[in-house]
């Protein structure tokens, strides 16, 4: 992908020292701040450090004296020195040498904050080794920014202390954007903590919180740009060695699906199979399945969605085996089979696919001959739906009730259902119980019964739990002849 789903995960600075020191680390607290001001970040640690005459004893003196160096994570024991720590003569000219190479020092422990306490706190045989090769302890202050400092780090120096048990530091990454879901409490803060996760997650151009859990009709949440370009919310997304581009803030795209993406594709769809993917959305499945020569109808209702799915169907040079739609879901299913007779007419039941050349195999290619153009045949079946609209998948199913009445079809559709399957909090279903309720619901949306269609007929895959008591799932059966020969609704 990677559309990358991506979640920052940052540790507190207390695993850097001991317990009793790991303050002179942490940044300047300010719980009043709203507006990020990076200048307000800046420390300064009292060290020591030891300059050698002769670099080549700066690792000499690292690895036999450990004990001895500063040991705290992204502050290297190894420095430059400046004029400040007397590195320099008094005509500006480095003390190592006249040619403006840097002189560089090695920082002591933090137990040691001046040079009185170096003679003390080292033992005999590192001061006999400072004294052999002629080098000086000098005073050094660290100074640390904002720059040092991680996201978590930044935000528990100015969120109020009561918010400091859940840091909201993580978001998904879609293309350039860092997508959050702040609970309502960090909602007056929102700016402030999308400034600093756009300042360190270099990749990152825009930060935008999901402003309610109120979806429109396509599956869109209202979303709030809170740091970073307002005006350019069009991503691209890599994913299973496709792009996608669309406007994340008018199509559903989720990156924790991808995993879902390329298990569907890989474990069901062959090539030369068709593949009628009703809630298309802007072609997770639908384009890789093409990359590997399955030909596929893709429908999805929202305009918007429909017409990034054509923009990426141009853009990963599958049009010839991806034929898009733009229908209501049940509409979609009850003329799929019209669908596909009406492309197989138009291309005489043929599909020619252009070779699939690597940049590398492209090159090679200009000194050899290009590989033929393959060509495939359009099927007067349909292998598999896949339903990925988890909130009403199955309300979609009554379409099948009589999908092939008086159409002598010897091959049965695989239904690939994705759905929710909510319980209460106080409940503690086990997954054979909550199968079994996704059964019922399937037989029901089908209006058949469990001699029809048996639960060991339906394979469950748990895709993931949108929360504690959603869990998802994905449902693959084979449709039942009884149910697609029925007389239709």
């Amino acid at each position: 992908m990677r559309i990358k789903c991506a979640q920052e995960a940052l540790r507190s600075l207390a695993t850097m020292s001991g317990s009793g020191i790991n303050f002179k680390y942490k940044p300047p607290v300010n719980r009043s701040m709203r507006a990020l001001d990076r200048s307000f970040f800046v420390s300064k640690v009292p060290l020591c450090v030891v300059r050698f005459p002769d670099p080549k004893n700066i690792s000499i003196f690292s690895k036999k004296f450990k004990e001895s160096i500063l040991r705290v994570p992204r502050i290297p024991h190894v420095v430059k020195l400046d004029q400040g720590e007397g590195s320099r003569r008094s005509d500006g000219k480095t003390l190592a040498c006249d040619n403006g190479i840097v002189a560089k020092g090695v920082l002591l422990t933090d137990t040691i904050r001046n040079i009185e306490e170096a003679r003390v706190q080292l033992s005999s045989e590192a001061m006999s080794f400072l004294d052999q090769t002629h080098a000086e302890i000098l005073p050094y202050e660290y100074r640390m920014d904002y720059d040092f400092w991680k996201a978590e780090e930044i935000l528990r120096a100015v969120l109020p202390e009561e918010f400091l048990d859940e840091i909201p530091t993580g978001f998904t990454v879609v293309g350039h954007i860092a997508h959050l879901n702040l609970r309502q409490e960090f909602k007056p803060f929102a700016s402030l903590i999308g400034q600093v996760i756009l300042d360190k997650n270099n990749k990152i151009e825009t930060v935008v919180d999901k402003v309610s859990s109120i979806a429109t009709q396509f599956r869109t949440f209202p979303m709030q740009v809170i740091a970073g370009r307002d005006n350019d919310l069009v991503v691209e997304q890599k994913e299973s060695n496709c792009v996608f581009r669309f406007d994340f803030s008018k199509v559903y795209w989720n990156s924790r699906l991808h995993t879902e993406h390329e298990r569907v594709v890989s474990q069901f769809f062959q090539p030369g199979q068709v593949v009628c993917d009703v809630f298309a959305g802007v072609g997770p499945f639908a384009i890789p399945a093409a990359k590997k020569d399955v030909i596929v109808l893709a429908n999805d209702l929202n305009p918007e969605s429909f017409k990034y799915l054509k923009e990426n169907i141009e853009l990963n040079k599958v049009s010839p085996l991806v034929q898009p739609h733009n229908l209501d879901g049940g509409e979609f299913i009850t003329k799929s089979f019209t669908l596909l007779t009406q492309w197989h007419n138009q291309t005489n039941g043929k599909i020619t696919v252009p070779p699939k050349l690597s940049h590398h195999e492209r090159k090679r290619h200009k000194k050899v001959p290009t590989p033929a153009a393959k060509e495939l045949e359009i099927p007067l079946h349909i292998n598999h739906f896949v339903m990925n609209l988890p909130d009403s998948s199955i309300s979609f199913l009554h379409n099948f009730i009589g999908l092939y009445h008086n159409i002598p079809i010897q091959t049965m559709p695989f239904i690939h259902l994705h759905c929710f399957e909510k319980y209460a909090i106080d409940e503690e279903p086990t997954m054979q119980e909550l199968h079994n309720r996704v059964h019922s619901r399937i037989l029901s949306s089908l209006q058949t019964n469990e001699k029809i269609l048996p639960r060991h007929q339906l394979s469950f895959h748990l895709v993931r739990k949108v929360s504690p008591t959603k869990p998802m799932f994905c449902v693959s059966f084979e449709l039942p002849r009884e149910v697609a020969s029925a007389t239709s609704l």
